[in-house]
């Protein structure tokens, strides 16, 4: 072990070194270990050291010429994710086979870089998710529109489509959505395909920086140019910027003379990054373009630019059959938004994360997203005929797929539930439990039962001891009991009894919080709404940050040494121990922009602990500092926490309430006044009366009435003034 030890530090520490050129290349001098790699005089003496013991005949040296052999070589097996071997007779034949557990397809034993050198084809075959996509948009569009569309042949200049992309409308469709993508997107305003097959081949690592630049000719702001005229032919659909592996084929070809063959050899060393191949084709392009008698420095800089061409290089045919299906997805999101955006939706349900950033594409969009509904939802999302997204039943914890069957199966050939007696009396308990219903009246899927609200189906009735729901299911049981009775007598006709129906006890509903709540358990999210929502007034006049403004390393970054606050809903709490056995807490909290995880030590715990309760709606102050020991790091530190409820009342010194003089009458005095004493408290009230016309204004204060801040109270004066309300 120290021998081995003291022959891996003897080898110098640099990215991608390989142990034969440590051994055999030269020291110093063109193409040397000093020049390529850049030793240093200290790593070049410990290469010396290595070349001597390499010389010798102990076990060191052994070791050195098994590691001289082994380099390279594959180490462990691997099974490619869409790699399928195409050869023109049994397999068996041509190549070394083997199996595994991971597939049904024999596996080859050969390294994919060296496979088709045994006169087969690899080709890669993608499942992409978003082809399932396309296919159900198209059949909701048949269902809802009469439509059917032949994807593969709709119009590739609809200006519709452009419209979204020059926008960076993208998000939800393929290859495009990117927050960076949409970004150039927006400057680049493509108005053609051949601007999309471009964008998605430089937009990675690499030709990434090429695009301020092919923006830039597109516009002509920048000079279209080409290093020899001769090349205009092949680059000019690309503004001069070589950027697919088909135009350096192509080039070479008519630069240098290349054979087909050849070209195609070089197109391979790009995508392959076959730097050795790459390097020994030089020579003979230099040679093809002096014979044909193009500027030799020209063609040196040209061939520069290729070799570092290589390490991104991007084949057109790729890059075009990913354009296409992102321009169809496009189109799709253009033409029939609700149609396609339910679909990503459906496609989507089992990331939470992205089902929740998708809805709020949909409002931006102008789509509504509504929840869960027992006579229009589907098992999954749906479009219904006012164009607006129906959650699926199929999202609610609970109701499974045999359920959702029953349910549609039921209501398509009979007709919509009109109650939930009517309900359970026409589907089977072996299909739909009372679980299951339980669970679709937490979702909202019940409401379009309007005679009775979510809390009645839970509340225990004091007469009986059940619970709403428990006697909907004794009904519908008994009403199933009585039509089998009926069918296995003669004379079911004459022994007919009424059921009758039972009644719900009265009680309160529940709050927005909790019944928002009980759509999280059931669905993952809320729905409906945000608990949030309730504290606009809270939210825009003492938050300085959302919660996306402050999980980017960047934006931390940027935030350095300041303080800040920020408001949510705390959706996880956990409480632990560190190994040395001190309680420390980290909780998720959430806004309407999105979640953060942050973690509380020391005082800061046991001053915050008792905050820390799931559902608890919180206003923190915090501040922007660098880890402890990690310069580049930073993190957010709270020192200050209050329930959200409460810091309107806390942090405003006076209400003022803004008014036009042409919306003053008679009677609007009285009604703030009553407003206003409805919510009393310990803040001042002043009212501005200002002309538009005269650019006065006059401020009254309103003795005697202090009030409460809330922003029910700010909701109400608004509505009554018609005005503006502001903290002073």
């Amino acid at each position: 072990m120290p021998d081995a030890n003291l022959l891996a530090k003897l080898i110098p520490e640099r990215p991608g070194i390989e142990l034969k050129r440590v051994m055999n290349a030269p020291l110093d001098g063109a193409k040397s270990l000093k020049e390529k790699e850049g030793l240093n005089p200290e790593e070049l003496d410990q290469v010396k050291q290595l070349r001597t013991i390499l010389g010798g005949k102990d076990l060191r040296a052994q070791v050195l010429k098994e590691a001289l052999i082994l380099e390279g070589s594959v180490r462990n097996t691997g099974i490619h994710a869409a790699g399928i071997i195409i050869a023109p007779m049994d397999l068996k034949e041509i190549i070394p086979v083997a199996t595994s557990k991971e597939t049904e397809l024999l596996i080859t034993q050969f390294d994919g870089r060296v496979i088709e050198d045994e006169g087969v084809i690899k080709m890669d075959f993608l499942g992409l998710k978003t082809l399932t996509i396309i296919r159900d948009a198209l059949r909701l569009i048949k269902e809802n529109h009469g439509v059917v569309i032949d994807i593969d042949k709709i119009p590739l200049d609809d200006a519709k489509t452009f419209e979204l992309y020059q926008g960076g409308e993208t998000n939800g469709t393929f290859q495009f959505e990117s927050v960076g993508m949409q970004k150039h997107l927006k400057d680049l305003k493509p108005d053609k395909l051949e601007d999309l097959i471009a964008m998605n081949a430089l937009f990675r690592p690499g030709p990434m920086a090429y695009i301020p630049d092919f923006i830039n000719r597109k516009h002509g702001r920048s000079p279209v140019e080409y290093d020899l005229d001769a090349m205009q032919e092949f680059l000019e659909e690309t503004y001069g910027i070589t950027v697919y592996q088909e135009q350096v084929m192509l080039l070479s070809q008519k630069l240098a003379n290349f054979t087909k063959g050849q070209a195609d050899t070089l197109r391979k060393a790009m995508g392959k990054k076959q730097l050795d191949v790459l390097n020994k084709m030089r020579d003979q392009f230099m040679e093809g373009c002096k014979s044909n008698g193009h500027d030799v420095k020209k063609c040196e800089k040209i061939w520069s630019d290729w070799e570092a061409f290589a390490a991104y290089a991007f084949n057109k045919s790729h890059s075009t059959c990913y354009a296409f299906v992102a321009y169809q997805t496009g189109y799709l999101k253009a033409h029939y938004p609700a149609e396609y955006m339910s679909s990503v939706l459906t496609h989507n349900l089992s990331n939470l994360e992205k089902v929740t950033f998708f809805m709020e594409e949909c409002r931006r969009m102008g789509v509504p997203v509504l929840g869960p509904d027992i006579n229009e939802s589907s098992y999954n999302f749906s479009v219904n005929k006012a164009g607006q997204i129906r959650f699926g039943l199929g999202a609610v914890k609970g109701v499974g797929e045999n359920a959702v069957a029953a349910l549609v199966e039921e209501r398509t050939t009979n007709g919509f539930f009109t109650s939930i007696f009517d309900l359970t009396s026409r589907v089977s308990g072996k299909n739909v439990s009372k679980n299951c219903l339980e669970s679709l009246a937490m979702s909202g899927a019940l409401d379009t039962f309007t005679e009775v609200h979510r809390a009645q189906y839970f509340y225990v009735d004091p007469k009986d001891g059940m619970t709403g729901m428990e006697k909907a299911v004794r009904f519908g049981n008994s009403m199933s009991n009585q039509v089998n009775s009926q069918q296995q007598s003669l004379f079911g006709d004459m022994m007919e009894e009424d059921v009758t129906i039972p009644t719900f006890a009265k009680c309160p509903e529940w709050n927005k919080l909790e019944a928002l709540g009980k759509e999280k358990d059931v669905i993952g999210f809320y729905i409906s709404g945000h608990p949030l929502e309730d504290y606009k007034f809270e939210l825009k006049n003492f938050c300085s940050h959302q919660v996306e403004r402050l999980i980017g390393v960047d934006d931390l970054k940027n935030l350095r040494g300041r303080d800040i606050t920020f408001a949510g809903i705390v959706t996880s709490v956990n409480h632990r121990m560190t190994k040395t056995g001190k309680p420390f807490g980290i909780f998720s909290i959430e806004d309407l922009s999105g979640t953060m995880e942050i973690a509380l030590f020391g005082e800061d715990y046991g001053k915050m602990k008792p905050f820390l309760e799931p559902e608890s709606l919180l206003h923190i102050r915090a501040r922007v500092q660098n880890r402890f020991k990690k310069e580049d790091e930073f993190e957010l530190k709270p020192y200050s926490v209050n329930y959200l409820s409460d810091i309107g009342d806390k942090l405003t010194k006076e209400l003022v309430v803004h008014m036009k003089l042409s919306e003053l009458n008679g009677g609007i005095g009285q009604k703030l006044v009553d407003v206003l004493q409805q919510h009393k408290g310990g803040t001042v009230v002043r009212v501005k009366v200002y002309d538009e016309e005269k650019f006065w204004n006059l401020p009254f204060q309103c003795k005697g009435l202090k009030v409460r801040v809330n922003n029910p109270l700010v909701e109400e004066l608004a509505r009554i003034s018609r005005g503006n309300v502001t903290v002073g």
